[in-house]
């Protein structure tokens, strides 16, 4: 019999990629969280890093004529340094201080979606502390995805630009902390068979959300995910605090 943390596993991984299949990214905003209710996030990072690799891959390599190379290059160092730290911190925090800081992220994330932000213009200077935050929570919680998000929307590219640049910024990252989740020992069978396991779920989310992506509004998008993300902030802050 299955197990119903199986299903629910399952039904969480299945939604967050066909919301990144819409949207280009928020598959590690949504998933992280909920699977780190029933699953170590020690287990949790590294699986959806390899599955968010795989599908920024493909979401980026078609059209990467398209990609701002001025506005990521500069992403890139603080990047890798992020990364370095992130990687550093799961080896020196403590498992209920992991998930109560990732549970503090993720209901400061939520409601800045929640607010209406007027649009705004930053230069590339912010590539560095958004290069740097990325990275760290990226290798931390593997949602470091909103810091990209945001520098992005303030250099203003038009939506097919901003859709495959993300996707080329994920792969970079992606890939710097699967290297880097390899060389700590991250990677065990366990968490490969899983995977492999798991994979053709997110593939097939990731292609139904990419032919529904003209169908669903920004505006509906936004409001969605962001109240998700404040149920399954709370939820977390909770059992973070019950230890």
């Amino acid at each position: 019999m299955v197990q119903p943390q199986v299903l629910f596993a399952a039904g969480v991984l299945f939604f967050a990629y066909f919301i990144r299949g819409i949207a280009g990214f928020g598959s590690a905003v949504i998933s992280v969280p909920l699977l780190a209710l029933f699953f170590p996030v020690s287990q949790v990072v590294p699986l959806i890093g390899l599955l968010d690799w795989l599908a920024s891959v493909s979401q980026g390599l078609p059209s990467r004529r398209l990609i701002r190379w001025p506005d990521l290059l500069p992403l890139l160092p603080f990047t890798v340094l992020g990364v370095a730290t992130g990687l550093y911190l799961h080896t020196v925090l403590a498992p209920a201080s992991l998930l109560l800081a990732l549970s503090i992220f993720i209901l400061l994330y939520a409601a800045y979606a929640l607010l209406p932000f007027p649009p705004l213009h930053g230069g590339r200077w912010l590539a560095g502390p958004a290069g740097l935050l990325g990275g760290t929570v990226g290798a931390l919680f593997g949602t470091g995805g909103p810091f990209y998000v945001i520098y992005l929307t303030l250099r203003q590219p038009d939506k097919t630009e901003f859709r495959t640049t993300i996707a080329t910024i994920f792969v970079i990252d992606g890939l710097c902390r699967i290297v880097g989740f390899s060389l700590s020992g991250f990677y065990t069978l366990r968490i490969l068979t899983i995977f492999a396991g798991v994979a053709p779920i997110g593939a097939m989310a990731l292609w139904l959300g990419g032919r529904m992506h003209l169908r669903i509004s920004h505006a509906a998008f936004v409001r969605l995910v962001s109240m998700i993300l404040l149920g399954s902030g709370i939820a977390l802050l909770v059992k973070a605090l019950k230890g």
